[in-house]
């Protein structure tokens, strides 16, 4: 668009319907989409690691032993008192009643506990199925069907991977209603009329519904994988990043109509200062979610395109349909309070509430420039300090679900009177040939409680394993008789290990990281897989991730404002400026999590993500901030146009934050701790960039530095203003801000 050439009448028109009916279109069919996402997404953790991990590798083996891709449910009952022989044959029972649940594959007897006092039931349930409507089949028929004074939990790794599936419910319904909801309320504080902020809010929902269309198709076409982790991330993404794009554009907008220009002017004018800002943060945040690419889980490497396609839709639609709404409606968007001419940009009247405030703000930091950037400074990295309390190194997949958990209860119960690792067993891959050294190294782990292997010609398709003399020995339970063989393929064996503890458990992580060293030190070639197995390298590549791409992050990001502000030590001051405020944000999170939610500790991706977030968002606001400071710098000089940018840019500025800041803390209202902490982290850091950072600590350091800000461009030896405007009178000052 051009505000100096005006199209003829009919283009003036049809272009704006042009553009509202292609997004009308475009968001009516990709709205129904929204019911549909559960067809395209997987919550299997395993299918989120890398290929060269471990348990994967043994996890894309388990078919040729078993028979098929299984994941056991652990149904245990406890009796008020000891379980007599009554009990059990019910209990044998009902382990007939649940093999006939639809999507089961085989069901174990009931097994009663050394104590007397409990009974499992291990049910391998075929994973290829819808796994928690299977698991809430099981639940109902011991619910039902459980012995007088007995009560029963389905447990284990599908109890788990039911619960985790049932606290990402209403991700699609409860989640977008509090996030457009909390916008939707700010906006009508921001602007004060009816309509505006219900046009801000229908670019934000289009630009999702179309975002979501095409990510739909791709996770369909499996080009990358879509759980419900990564779908929140989405849709809150989405709508705070269209909403702070519309917002801007609408700032501009505004001031063009308080000039006094027509319709179709005002939407040229606004949308040539605000397509620059908008494309460097767009291009910010996607190249800062590329980076995830580098992730070596599935999971990570996904959320980089899928978030950049939800950016990519924000741009559009805070470039093209909304600059056509307003249009067409024109003035009528801002009632009742329609700018009027010179009551908008930079007023006359720096005392009125709406200017005053940042007026006043920007001549506070004029005059204590020093002050307030080393005190904002030091109040930044004293936050930081709660960094040393940060438990970033994994949880039991038990602590995943925030309330109440059937499948954490029941695994309580099973490890006070079972093996705590019962059900969810290490799985072993080694060659026929290595089998007694193997078997050697795991009798000998404090942490292993009993080794089997699958064997296809058993009952209960596993035996145990002994050694006798250093010679294999193959056990079965019940009548004497010679033991079936154990199943080898390929020449391997697989052999299957009960841990003594949880196999969610940091203790269990860490039988798993002795058996490996055992291995490696010994020289044998065996591969650890299973659920323990499973999490442990998940934290393990979660942790490189978060080394290798965050300093990759900091070099993009650098080098785009580099570009956008033609200077190098601008850009380096505000990437500093954006880690200290990360860190800060991560330091304050630290001693709410530990101090006031009692959280038992933080993924290692919780960092990550964070950052990813904070620092490709956060500097959104630096870019608004510095680009218009830039534009003014070029007309006024450095240290008039820092004070010109930040009158000019606060509200906005702080609108967006706060609107961002209010659709990441509805990540909250899921029930997963992961999303919640993200919740958190984004949301109070949002606010510190917003309120201290953008507002205080990079106007006053960049005002201190004064034209030397642009080094190396020409900006930095343009002649500066003759007189300082921090020794200005205050009638001096208004005229500086207005001329």
């Amino acid at each position: 668009m051009s505000a100096s050439r005006t199209p003829s009448p009919w283009l003036r028109i049809a272009l704006p319907i042009v553009l509202v009916v292609i997004w009308l279109a475009g968001g009516s069919i990709g709205g129904p989409y929204f019911g549909k996402v559960d067809e395209v997404a997987t919550n299997d953790q395993s299918s989120f690691l890398p290929q060269s991990a471990e348990s994967t590798q043994v996890q894309q083996r388990l078919d040729d032993f078993t028979g098929g891709d299984t994941i056991p449910a652990l149904v245990v009952f406890e009796g008020s008192s000891a379980l007599d022989a009554a009990d059990l044959e019910q209990l044998q029972s009902m382990a007939e009643t649940l093999g006939g649940v639809e999507g089961v594959d085989e069901v174990s007897p009931a097994i009663p506990s050394d104590d007397g006092e409990a009974a499992q039931i291990v049910v391998s349930i075929d994973s290829s199925g819808e796994i928690t409507e299977i698991v809430t089949a099981l639940r109902e028929a011991v619910t039902a069907d459980a012995p007088s004074g007995v009560e029963g939990w389905v447990t284990g790794p599908a109890g788990f991977t039911a619960d985790l599936a049932s606290g990402f419910t209403g991700i699609d319904g409860l989640l977008l209603l509090v996030a457009l909801g909390a916008v939707f309320v700010i906006l009508i504080v921001v602007y004060r009329s009816p309509l505006l902020p219900i046009l801000v809010l229908l670019t934000s929902v289009f630009a999702l519904c179309v975002a979501l269309l095409t990510v739909w198709w791709l996770a369909k076409a499996e080009v990358f994988v879509l759980n419900g982790q990564v779908q929140g991330i989405l849709f809150i993404l989405v709508i705070g990043a269209a909403t702070d794009y519309a917002l801007l554009y609408v700032a501009r907008h505004r001031e063009a109509i308080g000039e006094g220009r027509s319709r179709w002017d005002a939407a040229a004018t606004a949308w040539k200062g605000s397509v620059e800002p908008i494309l460097a943060s767009g291009a910010t945040v996607i190249a800062g979610l590329l980076c995830l690419l580098l992730s070596d889980l599935a999971s990570n490497r996904a959320l980089g395109p899928i978030a950049s396609i939800g950016i990519v839709f924000s741009i559009l639609a805070a470039l093209t349909f909304l600059p056509a709404l307003l249009a067409l409606v024109g003035k009528a968007a801002f009632w009742p309070f329609i700018p009027t001419h010179g009551a908008v940009s930079l007023p006359d009247d720096l005392s009125a509430p709406a200017r005053g405030g940042w007026a006043r703000l920007a001549r506070f930091v004029a005059r204590r420039a020093r002050v307030v950037w080393i005190v904002s400074t030091v109040v930044l990295l004293v936050a930081a300090v709660g960094l040393t309390q940060l438990k970033a190194d994994g949880v039991p997949a038990s602590e995943l679900v925030l309330g109440q958990s059937e499948a954490r209860d029941g695994q309580a119960v099973l490890g006070e009177h079972f093996a705590a690792g019962s059900g969810s067993p290490l799985y072993v891959l080694a060659s026929e040939e290595a089998v007694a050294d193997v078997v050697g190294v795991l009798s000998d782990e404090d942490g292993v409680d009993a080794v089997g292997a699958v064997s296809a010609d058993s009952a209960t398709g596993q035996i145990g394993v002994e050694l006798d003399g250093g010679d294999v020995v193959y056990t079965v339970q019940g009548p004497p008789g010679e033991a079936p063989a154990p199943t080898v393929d390929a020449g391997d064996v697989l052999l299957v290990a009960t841990l003594v503890d949880a196999a969610d458990s940091l203790a269990a992580e860490e039988t798993v990281r002795d058996l490996r060293a055992a291995f490696a030190s010994a020289d044998i070639a065996a591969l650890v897989g299973g659920t323990t197995a499973t999490d442990l390298d998940t934290n393990d590549t979660s942790i490189r991730d978060r080394t290798v791409i965050i300093p990759v992050i900091l070099v993009v990001v650098l080098l785009i404002l580099m570009l956008l502000l033609r200077s190098v030590l601008a850009p380096v001051l505000l990437i500093l400026s954006v880690v200290v405020s990360f860190a800060a944000a991560l330091g304050v999170s630290a001693l709410v999590f530990d101090g006031v939610f009692g959280f038992p500790g933080a993924d290692p991706s919780v960092p990550l993500y964070g950052f990813v977030f904070l620092v490709a968002l956060g500097i959104d606001y630096n870019i608004f901030l510095m680009s218009r400071v830039r534009e003014e710098s070029i007309a006024h000089g450095t240290r008039r146009g820092i004070l010109r940018g930040l009158v000019t840019t606060g509200g906005v500025i702080t609108s967006a934050g706060l609107v961002l800041a209010a659709t990441f803390a509805a990540l909250g209202v899921i029930q997963i701790l992961f999303l919640v902490q993200i919740a958190f982290i984004v949301a109070f850091g949002v606010l510190l960039d917003t309120f201290v950072v953008r507002s205080l600590l990079v106007p006053a350091l960049a005002y201190d530095i004064g034209p030397a800000i642009w080094w190396p461009s020409k900006l930095a030896s343009a002649p500066e203003n003759p007189r300082d405007p921090a020794t200005m009178s205050r009638a001096e000052y208004r005229r500086t801000l207005n001329t």
